[in-house]
């Protein structure tokens, strides 16, 4: 047996069905040629599959091909992979022509080319990184295509990469906080967190989304007096419910947010952009407050950030200091950690391919579920999300008709 570490796979309803049902998945089920591709992104360590999940997908008569090198930034390597029955193949060509390719970022313009048509693409979408070139290119090669960032669990209509991807954040978020806070990056020198006898750092989370929520669990865990504002209500109740411990809670008011700014060791920008809400943004002038050697964390630098002086950084440069405050603006700060996330997205991504060939197929699989039909953004060539569609001018039609030709 291969390594298992992380794995996370429930016992599946196939495995309690009767002898008659399972005769009637196996007359269905289809074998796939399963590629798992290298990432070529600046910044990304994810593996769109660690190697459990592959061992899983073999186990069930898949063909899974990984690209040589592909799990290394994770720490997977390839005698890994192998071990669990995936094959090692150095060519893009071939990975790129497999019946599904599984990629974390979305595919370059390079790999699109590759692309030989009629196939099932998993990875990001990525709306800030992609071109309407790009996505007519797609539509060229007739393939099916899902976004992580639009799949939905069809059971409780929750986003499970979006989930798992926030939770990774939001608390990594409070460790990075920590580390800029220390001796070791020149801070001030303080402990995140609390002692006896010693004021707790002053921990502001601005979101009670998922993130949010993850940050102020961490912070709290680490003994730190934690505030947490939102422009939602219902999301601050939320939030003190789950956590199960009384704590600083307030809407989203400029002068109640920037008072509490001006005492802030950290200030973790989470703020969660619901549809039809305005986006809460820090001012300049509430940051010139700000303690010295404070630490602003901005969550949301890729969707524009938080903050009025948030600029994208990188891992390799992540940190800049302006009015005195240390900004730490890397976009997927889950790739910082990149097992841990390769593990949550390979345990979402695992069931899914199962479920495909069990359905014998794309076009049976988004009949049965609407979490992956929900993915779907391109569809045998055609367009389906109107978000996209508006975005690049381009026409677009509901999935949920065009799933009834087939």
């Amino acid at each position: 047996m291969g390594n298992t570490e992380g794995s996370g796979f429930p016992l599946r309803k196939q495995q309690l069905m009767p002898q008659e049902e399972m005769l009637e998945i196996g007359k269905k089920k289809k074998n796939l040629r399963i590629a798992v591709a290298k990432e070529s992104a600046a910044d990304e360590n994810r593996v769109a599959l660690a190697p459990h999940a592959v061992e899983l997908l073999v186990n069930h008569g898949h063909d899974v091909i990984v690209e040589k090198g592909a799990g290394r930034q994770a720490n997977f390597d390839d005698l890994m992979y192998s071990e669990v029955g995936g094959r090692i193949v150095s060519q893009k060509k071939e990975i790129y022509a497999s019946d599904v390719i599984l990629k974390v970022a979305a595919l370059n313009n390079e790999e699109i080319d590759l692309l030989t048509g009629n196939q099932v693409i998993i990875s990001t979408f990525q709306m800030g990184t992609q071109t309407k070139e790009m996505v007519l290119k797609l539509q060229e090669k007739k393939v099916t295509a899902l976004g992580y960032e639009f799949l939905m669990d069809q059971h409780d209509s929750v986003y499970p990469v979006v989930q798992s991807m926030m939770e990774i954040s939001g608390t990594t978020s409070v460790l990075i906080a920590a580390e800029y806070l220390s001796n070791v990056n020149n801070g001030k020198g303080e402990m995140l967190g609390g002692i006896s006898g010693i004021s707790p750092t002053d921990v502001v989370i601005l979101g009670a989304g998922t993130a949010g929520e993850f940050a102020a669990r961490t912070a709290l865990g680490l003994g730190a007096f934690v505030k947490v504002f939102d422009l939602s209500m219902n999301r601050l109740r939320d939030v003190q419910q789950r956590l199960g411990t009384r704590l600083f809670t307030s809407v989203m008011q400029p002068r109640v947010v920037a008072k509490a700014l001006r005492t802030a060791d950290v200030v973790i920008g989470a703020i969660p952009l619901e549809h039809g809400e305005h986006p809460f943004i820090v001012s300049e002038d509430t940051v010139k407050q700000m303690k010295p050697y404070s630490v602003i964390i901005d969550l949301r630098i890729d969707q524009g950030g938080c903050f009025e002086t948030s600029e994208m950084t990188s891992f390799k440069n992540p940190v800049y200091r302006k009015h005195g405050v240390v900004h730490y603006c890397v976009p997927n700060i889950p790739s910082r950690v990149a097992r841990t996330a390769s593990y949550a997205l390979s345990n979402i991504l695992g069931q899914i391919l199962i479920e495909l060939g069990n359905a014998g197929g794309i076009n049976q699989i988004i009949k049965e579920n609407f979490g992956v039909r929900s993915g779907i953004y391109v569809y045998n060539g055609v367009l389906t999300k109107e978000s996209i569609g508006r975005r690049f001018g381009l026409p677009f039609q509901d999935i949920n008709l065009l799933t009834i030709a087939f």
